[in-house]
């Protein structure tokens, strides 16, 4: 397999700077070496150069539109120009509004492709937002919202269609922080979640059995990771912390299970902050759970009981 890192240092659409050190810190922690060790091949772009940013306040119910507009913009030819290479794409963020590019860009590979599109949408948040539910303007609160197409016409656009995700193939895990207005839009819009209440009733086992069912041999995964899905007891170093998340464990089952499905074809790794990590344990975290994406086990399979 032909892997693709694609740094993306910006804070532009979060409510804390910092997580534009993310990708610095995800490099330092050896990403690029850990996927190596599976055996692939692993090219790294560098970094994307967009609009620094400006901590400027919302206008019309949205922080930064233009600035977030462009480093999406520039991530989606960017992420579109390797999956179209058949290469896997991992973004190295960055504040999670950079998912309505990545995204984006997969979407229309699938859709010109004629592939089956799943995505898997880790996090403490919802991300359902709009102009009129968002309390702070932030957009890294919206970026689901928008990939399902509601939202300002340059973000809902990115991926020449809309909606860009079809809802029924938008799975949201982990979920234990949902702004009220956010949780009537889900309802409305039957956006199928696992919250954590969920993942505590039927086990995580389970539900990411239902939440990986009925791929296609061929389908595509694309695994949007929000580094606060995770405990912020094991994961400090993130921007919008919530207590009750996922432990180590179930965090590196979800991984696995996706490995097994045989669809994982691209991936985030968004909302580190590095000024807020204890001794780089998040940054090392997150590669360890890249890991089991890519297939590290105990045992071989045919081993285990």
């Amino acid at each position: 397999m032909q892997v693709s890192l694609i740094g993306a240092p910006t804070d532009i659409g979060a409510s804390t700077v910092g997580c534009r050190l993310g990708p610095g810190a995800l490099r330092l922690a050896g990403i690029s070496t850990a996927i190596e060790a599976f055996g692939h091949e692993v090219m790294d772009l560098g970094d994307l150069d967009g609009p620094a940013n400006p901590e400027t306040g919302p206008v019309d119910g949205y922080r930064h539109l233009d600035e977030v507009v462009e480093w999406n913009s520039m991530l989606r030819d960017a992420v579109y120009a390797e999956v179209e290479k058949g290469r896997l794409p991992i973004v190295l963020g960055g504040d999670h509004s950079l998912a309505m590019g990545s995204v984006a860009a997969v979407a229309k590979y699938c859709r010109d492709n004629g592939k089956q599109f799943r995505l898997l949408w880790f996090d403490a948040h919802a991300d359902y937002n709009t102009s009129g539910t968002t309390p702070t303007g932030n957009l890294h609160g919206m970026p689901v919202a928008v990939l399902a197409g509601l939202g300002p016409q340059p973000l809902v656009e990115l991926a020449g269609h809309v909606p860009a995700v079809n809802k029924d193939d938008i799975r949201q895990i982990g979920l234990r922080s949902v702004d009220i207005d956010e949780k009537g839009l889900i309802a409305e819009h039957r956006i199928e979640c696992f919250d954590m209440r969920y993942l505590d009733e039927v086990g995580v086992r389970k539900a990411m059995k239902q939440a990986l069912a009925g791929l296609e041999p061929d389908a595509h995964v694309h695994v949007s990771l929000d580094l606060d899905f995770l405990d912020d007891t094991i994961a400090p170093g993130v921007g919008t912390p919530v207590r009750g998340g996922p432990t180590y464990r179930e965090a590196h089952l979800c991984m696995e299970m996706i490995h097994d499905s045989g669809c994982f074809g691209s991936l985030d790794i968004v909302e580190l902050n590095p000024a807020l990590d204890i001794r780089s344990t998040t940054a090392h975290l997150a590669v360890d759970l890249v890991e089991s994406l890519f297939g590290k086990s105990t045992l071989l399979p045919t081993h285990r009981r």
